[in-house]
């Protein structure tokens, strides 16, 4: 088993900048298509990705892909393929399912002779007829799209935004994946200060901070795949103290994050403690009419309100010209936005330097990006920096 097909899914928008992390982990053979990356990779491959992957959404196994019109072609052709390789005869493999522009499009058909051929393959490599399904978890998903199966077991379990760190959350919670892809899109480092004046519950900050240390955002979280057998131990383990090797954990940040709704604050300090960083970000209630810093230099990067809710119109539209008269005093900050406002930038009153459009949950949004100056090189003087 010296090479595997692995597949990285990933929110519309982000599949690029998933991409370009799996690149950076080592893996060359990557294929971008909507809403998901495959590579090619080894064992040690699921360890990494998992540990790693700051923007993906999960980590799937790729065991088979091919061309099913009628259920016999589904069910002959999921039975080819080498289930017992991956599951051990007591493995969990509940299926789940999703067909787009397919013949076959009823899902819980599919998933049903998803399992009744996954059964009987397992019949013919295990000598018995029944299965307790009761060690690991191997979840099965049969994808359908213009009449392509791609049959896969998710080696994540929980979602890969499940760092650990969030046990609470507020009531329209940033997912950290697309919080670190915010960070990662932006031209922000960790020699550089950023603020985010509307940090909630303090997902940008923290996913900052993690990123500016080099932390693992896998690191302090377990994953279905950690239970499989074909996976040696040793490769977790290897795996998981090159993440306490390569962080970072004395590197200097100066993280910011501000709101004008204390009780939120709460849950952003109590994040921050979770995820023990609160000496790298300090955070305060502040309205963002009153946002000001000493320092010339730096990185607003945040996801204000929307104005998605009935009678919050007019609230969003004053808070967006504010924020443009108050960003704009910050004229040597680049600033980074996300929202969903299609009049974001008229209120704002400036053109954004580039837009990309993104998803945040189910709500289609863009980033507004707008550049400042880049920073003369001997900035830790200029910057302010104690």
């Amino acid at each position: 088993m010296d090479k595997i097909q692995l597949i990285a899914t990933a929110a519309f928008g982000l599949e690029a900048v998933v991409a370009r992390e799996i690149k950076d982990l080592g893996y060359e053979d990557v294929q971008v298509d909507n809403g998901k990356v495959t590579f090619t990779a080894d064992l040690m491959g699921i360890c990494k990705s998992n540990l790693w992957l700051r923007t993906a959404d999960r980590v799937l196994l790729k065991v088979g892909e091919f061309k099913a019109r009628t259920f016999d072609e589904l069910f002959e052709k999921t039975k080819a393929l080498p289930w017992g390789d991956w599951i051990p005869e007591d493995g969990e493999f509940p299926v789940d399912g999703k067909s787009i522009r397919s013949q076959l499009a009823s899902v819980p058909d599919c998933q049903a002779i998803v399992k009744k051929a996954v059964v009987e393959k397992m019949k013919l490599k295990y000598k018995r007829d029944w299965f307790e399904e009761t060690q690991g978890r191997y979840r099965i998903e049969v994808a359908l799209l213009n009449d392509i199966a791609t049959l896969t077991i998710d080696t994540s379990g929980a979602g890969l935004h499940k760092r650990g760190y969030r046990t609470l959350s507020n009531k329209a919670p940033l997912k950290e994946t697309l919080a670190a892809a915010l960070i990662m899109l932006s031209y922000w480092n960790p020699d550089r200060v950023l603020i985010d004046p509307f940090c909630g519950s303090g997902t940008i900050p923290i996913e900052a901070a993690m990123i500016g240390k080099n932390i693992a955002p896998g690191m302090n979280r377990s994953f279905s795949a950690e239970e499989w057998p074909v996976i040696p131990k040793e490769f977790w383990r290897d795996a998981r103290k090159e993440t306490h090797d390569l962080a970072e954990w004395d590197r200097p940040l100066r993280i910011y994050g501000s709101d004008a709704d204390g009780e939120v604050l709460k849950l952003a300090r109590y994040h921050i403690e979770e995820a023990m960083l609160e000496d790298e970000i300090h955070v305060q209630k502040l309205p963002v009419q009153e946002l000001a810093s000493r320092f010339e230099y730096g990185c607003i990067v945040c996801n204000p309100p929307y104005g998605e809710r009935l009678g919050e119109r007019e609230e969003v539209e004053k808070l967006y010209r504010d924020m443009g008269k108050v960003f704009g005093k910050m004229d040597t900050w680049s600033h980074y936005i996300i929202t969903s406002n299609p009049e974001f930038e008229n209120l704002y009153g400036k053109k954004a330097d580039r837009r990309r459009k993104l998803y945040n949950g189910r709500i289609e949004c863009t980033y507004y990006q707008y550049y400042g100056p880049r920073p003369p090189r001997q900035t830790k003087k200029e910057d302010g920096e104690e």
